[in-house]
């Protein structure tokens, strides 16, 4: 069965076969509108309401300019003043958009003067775009992640 982004399971080991025209495709992020990324949540994860505003709002797009993934960035909502969480990232499952939005999102929130930048991940997620990004696991919990992004919020 094809899904959006044209990616067939394979029959004898039931990973993704990974067309052609995706292969070593370079990826763009920039900012989007935050109308662009609610719409794009909607589109692909549907079980998700998309998020109604963010600090920080990028995409990335392929060569051809096609919106692949977004990432929402925003302020942690206690008193504290130097941590922002990613909030919501939606990709359409293209390769390597997961780990390009969350690198962008680190070093956004450094350039906002955030020092810390956590992630919340569900159990049965594999995170290995999280562990490529820079974030470790936080605390007991196996859950959340953090990582460092050495700025400091005036």
């Amino acid at each position: 069965m094809e899904n959006h982004n044209e990616i067939r399971a394979n029959a004898h080991n039931g990973r993704p076969a990974i067309p052609l025209r995706l292969r070593n495709q370079r990826l763009t992020v920039t900012p989007v509108a935050t109308q662009t990324a609610r719409a794009f949540t909607a589109w692909t994860r549907r079980h998700l309401a998309p998020q109604a505003e963010a600090e920080i709002v990028l995409g990335v797009q392929t060569d051809d300019g096609t919106l692949v993934g977004v990432v929402f960035v925003d302020g942690w909502s206690s008193d504290d003043e130097v941590t922002a969480e990613i909030v919501c990232l939606s990709t359409d499952g293209t390769p390597n958009a997961c780990s390009a939005l969350l690198g962008a999102a680190r070093r956004a929130a450094r350039a906002a003067g955030y020092r810390r930048l956590i992630a919340f991940s569900r159990p049965d997620e594999r995170s290995t775009s999280l562990r490529a990004a820079g974030f470790r696991p936080a605390g007991d919990s196996c859950i959340v992640w953090e990582a460092s992004t050495a700025g400091g919020r005036r």
